[in-house]
């Protein structure tokens, strides 16, 4: 422990932002770091606690008292060695991660928790800008082949282990460029895609083979996979968007949250705006928006919408508001249920709660509104209250509602793997095969929508269990 008394002499202070009118002109990250020292005074707030709860809150199991400690005494290059050692991206989950870790922090029992989240952005920036991050090529090759189809988080993570085993690895990805949903899903302005190429160059250094525009159940059977190569690994995410079933919903003004984003993720790269949008042009300049879902993609469609210049945007919510505060008694270390504002949310929004649709209100299949009620939760389920109808002005309606899981046409199908009752690959957490013979499953496509940084877990716990499968036993850290 590097200081004892730092968490008693210094206060919490995390990153800051750029000003909500200026960052909304442009997709760019809008975060401010700290400066070394001031970061190096977060680290010293680590308490080094007997049980470090923040081991568990964090799904890949981050050291954080080793590398908080490292940074305090300035061992950055240690400190990235140590972070690098349970987490591939810790770019990634450094700016999208909720930071269930902070939940857990004993000092958040005062609402003061370590500034976990912004020092491991911090250790692996400076990684990148010393040139510390190389690719770590295998000495030996084993002669074995693994396809990974898929290449979000859990993707990306499985592959580049199984490389670094020896093994040679091709990734298919059904988009024009890998990443999934951190290209496509998170906007620039909360993750600018540099950061993805530069782990794909590595990827590639190490010896993973990239498939673009190739779906695996489209373009290439899976049964030709099956011959040519020795394991597979199913990790193509949760993509069957829950819909709205209600009058009106097959308007033109009725769209999906991930086609919405995906699109101006499209345009940020520089592509045309054919190629951006396919199924037509869809902005939000002097719309009305209604984003029906109060999670992280209803955020996002938020973020989205101010900055493409919408005239209002709304956001709604069918479960009640949740409580500002927590109480730390019943939830802590636990990751609690309280009301989050997201600098989305800060750049302008109007929020609702404990709100039902009810119908897509709209002239000659244009959209105008959006009919909703009240919805009562006092009983533990949902009745609508009476009298409380209402109509949103609304342009353009966005859902953002969740997922279903994975898409079942094409590569499921073709594979004819065992799914759960919520309709997800089967795979157990242990050896993370399927019911077919040397194909293997992990991240959202597994376990359901979920965070990147479980993505990140699934997939290295994939690899160890892919390499133990083809060599009989394994080196690859769990």
């Amino acid at each position: 422990m590097g200081k004892e008394t730092g968490f008693l002499e210094v206060d919490r202070q995390d990153r800051t932002y750029d000003d909500p009118k200026e960052r909304v002109k442009h997709y760019k990250e809008f975060v401010i770091p700290h400066a070394e020292p001031a970061l190096q005074e977060q680290a010293s707030r680590c308490m080094n606690c007997g049980i470090p709860y923040c081991h568990n809150g964090c799904p890949v199991n981050n050291i954080i008292p080793d590398w908080n400690h490292l940074v305090y005494e300035g061992n950055w290059e240690g400190a990235l060695e140590t972070l690098h050692s349970t987490n591939n991206f810790p770019e990634f989950t450094g700016r999208v991660c909720p930071a269930p870790c902070e939940a857990s922090c004993t000092l958040n029992l005062i609402d003061q928790p370590v500034t976990i989240k912004s020092i491991e952005c911090a250790i692996v920036d400076r990684g990148w800008k010393e040139g510390w991050i190389q690719p770590q090529v295998p000495e030996k090759r084993t002669g074995k082949t693994v396809a990974v189809i898929g290449s979000g988080p859990a993707g990306m993570a499985c592959a580049q282990q199984l490389a670094r085993a020896g093994h040679s690895v091709t990734l298919f990805e059904k988009n024009d460029r890998m990443g999934g949903l951190l290209r496509y899903g998170i906007p620039d302005f909360k993750m600018e895609k540099h950061l993805i190429n530069r782990r794909l160059v590595q990827m590639q250094a190490e010896g993973v083979t990239f498939k673009t525009s190739t779906e695996v159940g489209v373009d290439v059977s899976f049964k030709s996979l099956k011959e040519n190569f020795d394991a597979i690994v199913l990790s193509g995410g949760a993509e069957d968007a829950r819909m709205l079933n209600i009058p009106g919903f097959e308007m033109s003004g009725v769209r999906l949250a991930m086609e919405f984003l995906t699109q101006q993720n499209k345009r940020v790269a520089g592509d045309e705006e054919i190629r951006a949008a396919p199924r037509g042009s869809l902005l939000a300049t002097g719309k009305h928006v209604v984003v029906i879902g109060g999670g992280d993609t209803g955020s996002d469609c938020v973020g989205t919408s101010n900055r493409q210049g919408a005239a209002s945007v709304t956001q709604i919510e069918i479960m009640p508001e949740p409580p500002v505060k927590e109480n730390k008694l019943l939830t802590w270390p636990d990751w609690p249920m309280k009301l989050r504002t997201s600098t989305s949310h800060e750049e302008g929004v109007d929020r609702d709660w404990a709100v039902l649709t009810k119908e897509v209100v709209g002239e000659n299949g244009v959209v105008t509104g959006l009919k909703c009620v009240r919805a009562d939760w006092s009983e533990g389920k949902l009745t609508e209250v009476p009298g409380s109808e209402f109509v949103l002005k609304a342009d353009l309606i966005l859902l953002a509602m969740g997922f279903l899981g994975p898409k079942k046409a094409g590569l499921l199908d073709q594979a004819g793997v065992k799914l759960t009752e919520r309709g997800n690959v089967e795979a157990d957490t242990e050896s993370y095969r399927t019911s077919e013979d040397m194909v293997f499953s992990c991240g959202d496509m597994r376990r359901g929508q979920s965070l990147v940084v479980w993505a990140i877990r699934e997939g290295r716990q994939c690899a160890r269990a892919v390499d133990e499968a083809l060599m009989g036993v394994t080196e690859l850290p769990r």
